[in-house]
């Protein structure tokens, strides 16, 4: 009896140390759909909408975005709108989720975020068409929980020059080299900017918003200035 309880001790011990698993968006996959198939789901959806939809080829997957995660892409996006004003020197066009559609590649995507900056003249004051005009310079997606594509692949095959991607804990920042990303530490974008801003930035809104903003607007003033 006493070896036989020695394991159930040690496997409620193992229990009670797992950590919770993080939520950030609920995810569903259907797989060996063609492009027309995409095309149909996609269209019957309403444009306003909160799931966000992602198809690499035969495989379509369908985001729910939880709070953690829509709270994480939204200050980012918050983050950097306030890196191109302070820093100065940069246009944008906002892109949002807008569907990127390439029937080419024979993929598509609803990125969290999307940026033109450096190509901003390009498509100033006009709907982009994503097999015309060149891609957005800078794409986050915010991916808390295990999604089923290959987000680096299928962003490296858009052209997108910039590509960062938060787990709700950590960023990474990738770079378009041949082809492919390559992980780097500062974005070639913003290259002023350090990881630890960003992750002190989210920290503090998570307290209040409206001070994390006015506190980091005027630590890059003082930054430039000093």
């Amino acid at each position: 009896m006493v070896l036989t309880a020695a394991p159930q001790q040690a496997q409620t011990s193992t229990s009670q140390v797992t950590p919770p698993a993080r939520q950030g968006e609920n995810r569903v996959a259907l797989k060996g759909l063609s492009w027309l198939a995409y095309q149909q789901i996609l269209n019957a959806l309403p444009q306003s909408r909160a799931a966000r939809l992602t198809y690499d080829r035969v495989t379509l997957e369908i985001t729910m975005p939880l709070e953690k995660h829509e709270s994480s892409s939204r200050l980012i996006e918050l983050f950097i709108r306030i890196l191109v004003l302070e820093l100065g020197g940069m246009k944008l066009k906002t892109m949002g989720s807008t569907t990127m559609n390439r029937e080419d590649l024979q993929r598509g995507a609803e990125p969290d975020c999307a940026y033109y900056i450096q190509n901003q003249p390009k498509v100033a004051g006009k709907t982009v068409d994503f097999m015309q005009d060149p891609p957005p310079d800078l794409v986050v997606e915010v991916d808390i929980t295990h999604t089923d594509i290959d987000k680096n692949t299928f962003y490296a095959s858009m052209g997108i020059p910039e590509f960062w991607r938060f787990n709700g804990q950590e960023l990474k920042i990738y770079v378009l080299q041949q082809a492919s990303y390559v992980e780097c530490d500062r974005s070639p974008t913003f290259p002023w900017m350090q990881k630890e801003y960003l992750y002190s930035f989210l920290e503090e809104a998570q307290q209040d918003e409206i001070a994390a903003e006015i506190k980091f607007r005027a630590f890059i003033k003082e930054s430039l200035q000093s």
